[in-house]
């Protein structure tokens, strides 16, 4: 399976979010929460005076101040994404997972504006990816072409697990910004139940098996 001509919406993510990181670097701002800050984190007090763009922005930023936290942030979002939002274009389309990946982003940084104090800040592509994994489980759940699929059905599970994983990881660890994940995860659950799920095409003409035999009238 050609993946970049499969999964386009995936790949230029996946691209948008590794040029955000390499500008973080050039600026500086990987290890310096300030300069994060000013490229487009989510800092309530500025968006109380109009940068509601930030809330979109701070989906390509990643950065917790050190080195090594911000590493393991940007990798392990991009092998989520690279993983669940692959599998979510190919099963239900790339229109479909790109809407998903920017309302529940979008839902994502909302949440964490409401939660952070008015000079805090908040970064990263995890609330997005939590919303495509809430709208996976219920995408599966409501299509009449997976929701009998064993292997969908058992990602399901799997996606079940780790939701409730991090949920829990996150409330006893404050530099993970839970109510991002629960923002994004339940704008994920409403688009996944609520969006309508056409039937599966009929088969292509090349794969439907005629009977030809002559018949003795």
């Amino acid at each position: 399976m050609n993946r970049r001509r499969t999964t386009p919406g995936t790949l230029v993510l996946f691209v948008a979010i590794v040029i955000g990181f390499v500008l973080e670097v050039v600026n500086g701002a990987w290890t310096n929460p300030r300069i994060l800050s000013e490229m487009g984190a989510i800092v309530p007090a500025y968006v109380h005076e109009g940068q509601y763009w930030r809330l979109l922005s701070a989906m390509f930023l990643h950065g917790d101040g050190t080195v090594r936290g911000t590493l393991l942030h940007l990798v392990m979002n991009l092998f989520a994404l690279f993983q669940l939002g692959s599998l979510y274009e190919v099963m239900f389309g790339t229109r479909r997972f790109v809407w998903i990946y920017f309302l529940t982003g979008i839902a994502a940084s909302a949440a964490s504006f409401m939660r952070l104090p008015l000079f805090g800040s908040s970064v990263g592509a995890s609330g997005a990816i939590f919303g495509v994994m809430g709208a996976f489980v219920f995408s599966v759940w409501r299509s009449p072409r997976w929701r009998h699929d064993p292997v969908a059905r058992s990602i399901v599970k799997q996606c079940v697990f780790w939701m409730i994983a991090n949920i829990v990881i996150g409330l006893n660890i404050p530099q993970i910004d839970n109510a991002a994940h629960i923002g994004g995860l339940v704008a994920g659950m409403l688009l996944g139940a609520l969006l309508p799920h056409p039937a599966p095409p009929p088969a292509p003409p090349a794969q439907v098996v005629i009977d030809v035999a002559p018949r003795d009238d």
